[in-house]
């Protein structure tokens, strides 16, 4: 187990509206409500296993994969695009409060 995760491919970057579903089922996942507003992803290995909001700093995760390397990437980064005031979106991503609701 500890060489998969040495070996693995971890990204984390905005989620944009194909990772709606994605977002959703880790909420899901995690019992937790769905995620609103602006977000970042995390996955390993092309897969989502982590999501952060924001807005709310609310994150959701598969609770049946180690996550906590991933969950710990995502608040740091969240942190510094807080503290650089980074708020402007790439055009494509989406705001999961809007998609989240459609769903629901």
């Amino acid at each position: 187990m500890v060489m998969e995760l040495l070996n693995s491919h971890i990204s984390v970057r905005w989620a944009t509206e194909h990772d709606e579903d994605a977002v959703r089922r880790l909420a899901f996942l995690d019992s937790a409500r769905p995620l609103r507003g602006q977000a970042l992803i995390a996955s390993r290995d092309g897969k989502p296993l982590a999501a952060i909001s924001l807005r709310s700093r609310q994150v959701v995760a598969d609770p049946f994969t180690e996550t906590s390397d991933l969950v710990e990437l995502l608040e740091m980064r969240a942190g510094q695009m807080a503290d650089s005031a980074v708020h402007e979106l790439p055009r494509h991503t989406a705001r999961l409060g809007r998609l989240a609701v459609r769903g629901r």
